[in-house]
């Protein structure tokens, strides 16, 4: 196990945290097993929410992380993320969101799942090293996604980063990065100690030509909510990890997401099927908002994600430079889609926004 302080990374000179450490509760050698037993459930993937002078907000990180643990029983949290503008923070304000997140998760009964990926290796071991210091539960790594890699240095650059650090990590196979990794270079990865899970950000049948392969070695999870039911039934999904839905489609005195999951890993599915028909109102608005910015404007829609969580009482913010605002108009927009949706009328009033 690392210790936390002024210690080297095998060779590479560089500093871990020097935050009071605390230990994870499985070894490295039980990273897998211990994925299996934690991952359940929906976890959520937050926004790095910021003031108007672009500062990261940490009052309302904490509005939101109570939200979430208190209102939605949200499972996990994954944070500094696509959705958190991982690209757009300082190295230091990444560390600085995951102590908060943890803090604030600890507190409220969740698990946390820190984003420590950086197209340097060197940075992705101090950060990921930080997350398992401070207490975050796993740690997940999006595709390198600069210089193009071959397959081998694909793989070469994951074994690096985990051979140098404890904690549980998860791929991220996510077509950000322009590739996406083949079936046999995921399962290669997935043969290492410490690797024990992946997110699929990509098409449902690519996840269908995974499973065989991977799903006996590590905790597999699709990002898609109109999917998510098929998956628990046919796949044995366990977790939702991860996406913004469980923060946009539910408020405190809704949850329609929470309660169909839920009653699917229970095996109740055509009562599951039944309660998650109340989304069929909803899912054509995130598309629009959500699918549509992404798949058709090749923008990230982080400012929309933010805008929709900010009318359910959340805070939200701008987005930092790289990222388009959300104009007035599409605001206005979005609330009258929201509002005959019925969702908004759905919020206690004193949390409306």
């Amino acid at each position: 196990m690392l210790r936390c302080g002024l210690i080297a990374v095998d060779r590479i000179g560089l500093e871990a945290c020097s935050t009071e450490r605390r230990d994870m509760d499985y070894r490295k050698s039980e990273a897998k097993e211990a994925a299996r037993a934690k991952f359940r459930g929906l976890w959520a993937a937050l926004t790095t929410p910021f003031t108007s002078d672009f500062e990261v907000d940490e009052a309302g990180l904490r509005h939101n992380m109570r939200h979430l643990t208190r209102n939605l029983k949200i499972e996990g949290v994954f944070c500094t993320g696509t959705m958190g503008e991982f690209w757009a923070l300082t190295k230091d304000e990444r560390k600085r969101v995951v102590e908060i997140v943890v803090e604030e998760a600890k507190r409220g009964g969740c698990k946390v799942i820190a984003h420590t990926a950086h197209h340097s290796a060197h940075e992705t071991i101090e950060l990921t090293q930080h997350a398992q210091a401070v207490g975050a539960d796993f740690a997940i790594l999006i595709n390198p996604y600069y210089p193009p890699m071959g397959e081998q240095t694909i793989y070469e650059w994951f074994r690096f980063v985990a051979d140098r650090v404890d904690i549980g990590i998860w791929m991220f196979d996510a077509n950000f990065a322009g590739y996406g990794m083949s079936v046999e270079l995921t399962a290669r990865i997935a043969d290492i100690e410490n690797v024990c899970g992946i997110k699929v950000g990509r098409a449902v049948e690519h996840y269908e030509r995974l499973h065989p392969v991977c799903g006996n070695k590590i905790v597999m999870s699709s990002p898609s909510e109109v999917d998510l039911l098929r998956l628990i039934r046919d796949y044995g999904q366990r977790v939702y990890q991860s996406s913004q839905t469980p923060y946009l489609y539910q408020t405190a005195t809704w949850m329609p997401l929470h309660n169909y999951t839920e009653l699917a890993l229970a095996g109740h599915f055509e009562e599951a099927e039944k309660i998650a028909g109340q989304l069929a109102d909803l899912r054509p608005l995130h598309y629009k908002w959500y699918r549509t910015t992404w798949n058709e404007r090749k923008i990230v829609p982080v400012a929309y994600v933010k805008a929709w969580s900010e009318l359910l009482g959340m805070a939200g913010g701008p987005v930092r430079p790289g990222l388009p605002q959300i104009s007035d108009k599409e605001r206005q927009e979005m609330r009258a889609d929201l509002d005959r949706a019925g969702l908004l009328a759905r919020i206690p009033a004193q949390k409306a926004a």
